[in-house]
């Protein structure tokens, strides 16, 4: 698929219905797009089955009442919509986007409890999100903003309004030819990239930032407990700034980003050694099988 992603052929399931890509659309006055209420999945089908599909439709109801709505399907509906979604685009192999927001209704201010929930489902093919960086290893850089304390907002809802700082920070970082950026969150320690969980390793062990300020991804779920098969220790705990020197290896886990090595963050480099490879090959193998 080519072209602007308003202007593409094939089908996306709106309420219910499959509807043509390019009637696909929401009036202006769409609370979602003036309040950012709304909340999404990102998910990969292989193969024509979607990995830990059911998790992930789980996860939107759950992010849905994290910001104070009711999604009006359940999981089983969902699921079917992304089935139906697929088998109307003929793809076997494809990014799945499931989204749920707030709609135009009688209230236009901040409160909105009396306009309908709505939900989509979009499905395209979308090849490595960070390019060739799966050879060679990413590039990121240090982004200025942070992520915000728990008590700011629902730091384990996948919610519209908390991507607002990574896309401003991922912008800052492609302007430096980074392919991303790497955040702290508001204590100042390490958090997660704008859009992907991250691990390093330091003498055979793996370290990962502790998921208390930033979402615990399904895919940096998974990555922990095939970690942990292997009999490799992992170490969930906050990590300090001054300790990325120490780490050997670095990788970027994401239901886009899969498993991605990083070869640098600032001014730290990092080998895209043994133990990267083999988890970002494991994982492929987990997901196709």
């Amino acid at each position: 698929m080519a072209g602007g992603y308003d202007d593409r052929d094939g089908k996306i399931w709106m309420d219910g219905a499959l509807v043509d890509w390019r009637e696909a659309n929401v009036h202006i006055l769409t609370h979602a797009m003036h309040y950012a209420s709304s909340v999404f999945e990102g998910e990969r089908c292989y193969s024509g089955k979607i990995f830990k599909s059911r998790e992930h439709s789980e996860r939107l109801i759950q992010s849905g009442k994290l910001i104070d709505f009711d999604l009006p399907y359940t999981v089983d509906e969902i699921e079917a919509a992304k089935q139906a979604a697929l088998e109307a685009n003929g793809l076997q192999d494809a990014y799945v986007r499931a989204l749920a927001w707030r709609g135009a209704g009688e209230d236009m201010g901040v409160a909105s409890a009396r306009n309908p929930v709505h939900m989509a489902v979009a499905v395209w093919e979308w090849g490595n999100y960070y390019g060739d960086a799966k050879m060679k290893g990413a590039k990121l850089d240090i982004a200025k903003w942070k992520r915000p304390s728990p008590e700011t907002a629902p730091s384990q809802a996948k919610a519209a309004g908390l991507y607002m700082i990574a896309t401003m920070s991922k912008h800052a970082a492609e302007a430096k030819g980074c392919s991303d950026a790497m955040m702290f969150d508001y204590r100042g320690y390490v958090a997660e990239a704008t859009g992907a969980n991250i691990f390093f390793v330091k003498d055979g062990e793996v370290h990962t930032p502790k998921a208390d300020a930033f979402l615990n991804g399904i895919t940096r779920q998974t990555v922990i407990g095939m970690l942990q098969d292997k009999g490799i220790t992992v170490h969930e705990r906050v990590i300090m700034p001054e300790e990325l020197e120490g780490f050997q290896q670095c990788w970027l886990t994401g239901t886009a980003a899969e498993v991605t090595p990083v070869g640098e963050i600032g001014d730290y480099n990092f080998e895209v050694g043994a133990l990267t490879r083999e988890i970002a090959e494991d994982y492929e193998k987990l997901v196709r099988a």
